[in-house]
């Protein structure tokens, strides 16, 4: 066996002087030699005392010798020069310098190796999973690239069959046009046939009277004729004429739509390790406690009767509340109603962000912020419309934006830029189907829910999934969604009343059901560790709860 490994390492390592089989390792230069080229080597090298050893036992006998003394092993490393030494440079060369043990500077490199390597190995796992993600886009790429191709050309195609339906109205619209045309200029004619005639008349009867002699006659015809009209103003029917509208490449392209290229996001991927509190679970009450209860005073809506719909807390433990109607609200949390801001939307989604209260607005299709006792927008978001909505950890705004049947999460900078988009997965499937309530754990996850799948979707900060949670009854309907410092999640069930806790892999833990219970919770937000905050839509209450 060990004659086929030394054949195998002969035919990938090659002398360093001659590119031939290797054969020896001189370990004093650090240099592999063919057969051939140990003589030369040791004949021309300026340096002396080489040790040259078999390839395959170069590793044997891994002693540190010196470099001034090289038939020396090393016994002091001297931290002055940063050089393992033997005994003789320890009294003569390196005397007034720093020294220290051998076996203590060996001890040293090697815990600091250890940290790094572990660091290392710390990061393998999510290279592997990035590695797995990468590999799994690039075995849809094609595909991916192939339905794009496929979602142009029926833009095409409708395009084409707007324009069919515009000449095929515009043709309508000609015959139209000609058939009143027609009915004019027919008129037209009778009238012209009949201011003939009886000019023809006259004539006729002048060339009579030309021949007669009697007066009677000539002076009855005389205002006959005289009262006869010709016309004078003749009234021309032009045709209709086709202006073709001009044909701006620009505009048809900005119109018809454009590939966005793709675009490069730097995320750091190692930052500080998150460990959780294993014992966090084991010291929740096994019956949660209220309190306090907040009337937010909210207005039921005619259709559905909901009232409450989402709820952040500040720094000075306050809680912004926003419900059925077009104002938020802020509360102490005895109850107490501190400002009212009147909005243009209803409060279905806000947050805080970079100390303001932040809200979406769908009709506008904006975010807007909280301004002394107005509202202002800060950024808007095109064509989709916002929902879910938190601010970050790094500062930046995830918002849950939906279009049609589309569903994604986008990354916005503090200046309103776009920094990352969420949409599918690495088999470019859609991720969500309809994006409803978001939110940031401590581990850098973006969790959010899905009204549609009934399902809470997480992914990491690349966006690459990481796992999905749903009960799996039919009276489980994931609504708000919150985090806490351990990494936990929790999850308003607005039907099954009650709150879902989770661990930070998607593993469910228990269920939070307080004394007395809670009717149709939908905001859900931590006070500290120990505390939440719940609304329940209907009622319009917002029940602080105690944990521990």
């Amino acid at each position: 066996m060990a004659s086929n490994r030394t054949t195998q390492r002969q035919k990938v390592v090659e002398c360093d002087l001659c590119q031939s089989p290797v054969s020896f390792f001189c370990r004093r230069c650090g240099v592999n030699l063919c057969d051939f080229c140990v003589p030369y080597h040791l004949r021309v090298s300026s340096q002396t005392g080489h040790d040259v050893v078999d390839f395959d036992k170069q590793d044997d006998n891994d002693t540190c010798f010196c470099e001034s003394h090289p038939k020396h092993e090393c016994s002091a490393f001297c931290e002055t020069c940063e050089l393992p030494i033997c005994l003789l440079c320890v009294s003569i060369k390196h005397k007034s310098h720093n020294l220290s043990e051998m076996a203590e500077k060996i001890i040293e490199l090697l815990k600091s190796i250890g940290q790094e390597n572990n660091r290392l190995q710390t990061s393998r796992h999510e290279l592997e999973r990035l590695l797995d993600h990468t590999t799994k886009r690039l075995s849809s790429l094609s595909s991916n690239y192939q339905k794009r191709k496929k979602e142009v050309t029926a833009r095409g195609d409708e395009w084409h069959k707007q324009i069919d339906n515009t000449v095929k109205k515009l043709h309508q619209e000609l015959d139209e046009l000609k058939k009143e045309n027609e009915v004019m200029l027919k008129k037209q004619k009778r009238e012209f046939e009949k201011v003939i005639g009886k000019i023809d008349e006259m004539n006729w009867k002048s060339a009579i009277l030309q021949k007669s002699k009697n007066l009677t006659k000539m002076k009855n015809f005389r205002p006959v004729i005289t009262k006869q009209k010709s016309i004078k103003v003749f009234t021309e029917y032009l045709l209709p004429t086709f202006h073709e509208g001009k044909i701006d490449e620009k505009y048809l392209q900005t119109n018809f739509g454009y590939i966005e290229k793709q675009q490069e996001m730097k995320i750091f991927l190692l930052g500080e390790k998150f460990e959780p509190d294993t014992d966090s679970v084991k010291k929740l009450l096994e019956v949660p406690s209220v309190s306090s209860v907040i009337d937010t005073g909210f207005p039921a809506s005619k259709n559905y009767n909901n009232r409450l719909y989402d709820m952040t807390v500040t720094d000075d433990q306050r809680v912004w509340m926003g419900g059925h109607s077009r104002e938020l609200k802020l509360f102490d949390l005895q109850g107490h109603l501190h400002r009212t801001v009147p909005t243009s939307c209803l409060g279905l989604y806000i947050c805080k962000y970079n100390n303001h209260v932040v809200f979406s607005d769908r009709k506008d299709k904006a975010v807007k912020r909280i301004s002394d006792d107005k509202t202002v927008a800060t950024m808007f978001t095109g064509d989709w419309s916002s929902y879910g909505i938190t601010g970050s950890s790094s500062g930046d705004l995830l918002v849950c934006l939906r279009k049609e049947d589309q569903s994604k999460v986008v990354r916005y900078s503090s200046k309103g830029n776009v920094l990352q988009e969420i949409q599918y997965d690495s088999q470019c499937q859609p991720l969500y189907q309809k994006a409803f309530y978001i939110a940031e754990n401590v581990n850098g996850d973006v969790i959010v829910t899905d009204m549609e799948k009934n399902k809470v979707v997480t992914v990491d900060r690349l966006g690459i999934l990481r796992y999905t949670y749903s009960e799996g009854k039919n009276d489980f309907v994931a609504t708000s969604v919150a985090t806490d410092a351990f990494g936990h999640v929790y999850v308003s069930d607005s039907k099954g009343d009650k709150i879902h806790m989770l661990d930070r892999d998607g593993r469910f833990l228990r269920y939070i059901i307080p004394e007395g219970g809670i009717k149709r919770p939908r905001a859900i937000c931590m006070i500290g560790d120990g505390e939440m905050i719940v609304g329940e839509r209907d009622t319009g209450l917002a029940k602080r709860i105690k944990l521990r």
